[in-house]
């Protein structure tokens, strides 16, 4: 069954949320902090034909009574005008107070009174489980506060940032998400915003059931940054990683059956100038590829360290010119320690 409401709701009509909410419940409360975003800025395609005015259409959510709006840093990037649409022909421009490329997130401000503002509630994207029921409110091709619903498909998933860098820990979803959903928020049963939808998976450009959202408790830790400072400093390792299995510790001896391991380092950064190595053969297993060879870094600052997850945590939580003690196993070496100095994360990975 399918119910369809004014608005562009398309979602199944026995959805329920845990206190008893509907799709209907969700959107009519959630949608009015959902806005349409327009970003323009002057292009030039050539010296012969001069410039001309590109705008990009996205979503964005409301998260404080004093005008802040979350939104996707692709959604302005490079912008000169951004205005925020909230419903009908008025729109109301908007600053851009500061952006992170490395998460894809960026946050505005516009100037309204607070009774026309309606913060959306932030949820716990840490207690969600694979099948949980979520909401997508956004502006899809430009339709204004279309709603869909699916399913938490999986977690700890990996995207691409806008500066070439990964994105972990990505909720994967089956919830129609298309182009103009950008920046929009992703709620759970209860309309609480658990993610920014931010990318989907298609050859096709349209969707197919695959999208992907960012966590909000990365969201809520970016956007303090950014709303205080204007933007965000990364800490910075300098490595590929992949986390090892059962099957590829046994499939190829490895010397432990737990840890990261590191499958490339990028020249010059902090892993580099502290003499981590990275994998030199390629394998595939199950149709999935790793680089082995290369060191395997099962402990830091003391902890054990099992998951590439784990580690990118770690690193995340401390800052730029904090140093990290790493436990490692290397082929033909043993167990050896390496201190890191950590570095700032640089603007793209060229």
């Amino acid at each position: 069954v399918v119910q369809e409401m004014r608005g562009g709701v398309s979602a199944p009509a026995s959805f329920e949320g845990a206190d008893g909410k509907t799709i209907s419940d969700i959107y009519a409360t959630e949608s009015r902090g959902v806005v349409q975003i327009s970003a323009t800025q002057v292009v030039s395609d050539s010296p012969f034909f001069g410039s001309r005015e590109a705008r990009a259409i996205g979503s964005g959510f409301v998260i404080d009574k004093a005008g802040h709006i979350v939104t996707n840093y692709h959604v302005v990037e490079g912008a000169e005008r951004v205005e925020v649409n909230f419903s009908g022909e008025d729109r109301v421009r908007a600053k851009i107070v500061g952006a992170d490329p490395s998460t894809d997130l960026a946050v505005l401000r516009i100037d309204a009174q607070a009774r026309a503002l309606t913060p959306l509630p932030l949820g716990d994207s840490d207690s969600l489980r694979v099948g949980d029921a979520v909401v997508a409110i956004g502006n899809p091709f430009g339709l204004e506060r279309t709603v869909t619903a699916g399913i938490v498909s999986a977690l700890q998933r990996e995207i691409t940032a806008p500066n070439g860098f990964e994105i972990d820990e990505v909720i994967q979803t089956d919830a129609a998400i298309n182009r103009g959903n950008s920046g929009g928020p992703l709620l759970n049963a209860n309309g609480e915003v658990i993610g920014v939808n931010a990318q989907i998976e298609s050859e096709s450009g349209g969707n197919v059931g695959i999208g992907f959202a960012i966590p909000i408790n990365t969201v809520k830790e970016v956007v303090s940054e950014l709303i205080e400072h204007g933007k965000v400093e990364h800490a910075y390792l300098g490595i590929r990683m992949t986390t090892i299995d059962d099957r590829l510790a046994e499939h190829f001896r490895l010397p432990v059956d737990r840890g990261v391991l590191v499958a490339s380092v990028r020249p010059g950064s902090p892993a580099a100038r502290s003499g981590l190595e990275g994998g030199t053969t390629r394998v595939v297993v199950a149709g999935q590829t790793y680089v082995l060879g290369g060191d395997i870094i099962t402990a830091a600052d003391g902890d054990a360290v099992e998951t590439a997850g784990e580690l990118a945590d770690l690193i995340a939580s401390r800052e730029p010119g904090d140093e990290v003690g790493l436990e490692v196993e290397r082929e033909g070496s043993g167990t050896i320690a390496v201190e890191v100095p950590l570095g700032e994360r640089p603007a793209s990975t060229g």
